[in-house]
């Protein structure tokens, strides 16, 4: 039988495999030191930038109404829950198109990576904002849409380069799109708690 973890980091792509690690990791130190520890983290490759300052100082104390903040040894990260259930990396590199779903989270849009074999991960990752951030959530500890809605506040300090989700409708030229006289906008979905 193979070990949880690391099935669940063989999944991963390869730049999400050190948070889902940390993830796994982070929940076990706290079980087995308590919660005076900070969460070891690493910080994303542009981590520096001023923008990822003011999201750090606007991160909330709690989310998903419950997991409590947490101390983390990394620049421009957040970590929540006791164990571990939450962990965000600003300065991350956003993808210039996807096509994973897109969410609009009170006016912050987000990636969605998900494996359909592990329910228990979800991967969100800002989209139209740089630099970009990643947010690793245990969906058997925390509701990830609670989560999101939750930063928006802190992740809204980021500037918008004007990408947006978009669906197949909003392409020109396709039915219901904006081109079209007739068009009526198409509500954006959300993620389901």
């Amino acid at each position: 039988m193979s070990n949880p973890s690391s099935r669940l980091a063989a999944r991963l792509r390869p730049r999400l495999r050190v948070s889902a690690l940390v993830l796994v990791g982070a929940g076990l130190a706290t079980t087995l030191v308590g919660c005076s520890q900070a969460v070891p983290m690493q910080p994303a490759a542009g981590a520096n930038d001023p923008a990822c300052a003011q999201v750090t100082v606007h991160l909330p104390e709690v989310v998903d109404d419950g997991q409590g903040r947490r101390e983390t040894d990394a620049q421009a990260t957040g970590a929540w829950g006791s164990p571990t259930s939450v962990l965000l990396h600003c300065g991350v590199e956003t993808p210039a198109v996807s096509d994973l779903p897109c969410y609009d989270i009170q006016g912050v849009d987000w990636l969605v990576d998900q494996d359909p074999d592990d329910a228990e991960t979800s991967i969100l990752t800002t989209y139209g904002r740089e630099p970009g951030v990643q947010v690793v959530v245990d969906t058997t500890k925390a509701n990830g849409g609670n989560v999101l809605r939750d930063l928006a506040d802190a992740v809204g300090y980021l500037p918008n380069d004007g990408k947006k989700c978009v669906g197949a409708g909003d392409l020109p030229g396709s039915a219901g799109s904006a081109d079209e006289p007739s068009a009526t906008p198409t509500p954006t979905p959300t993620p389901a708690p």
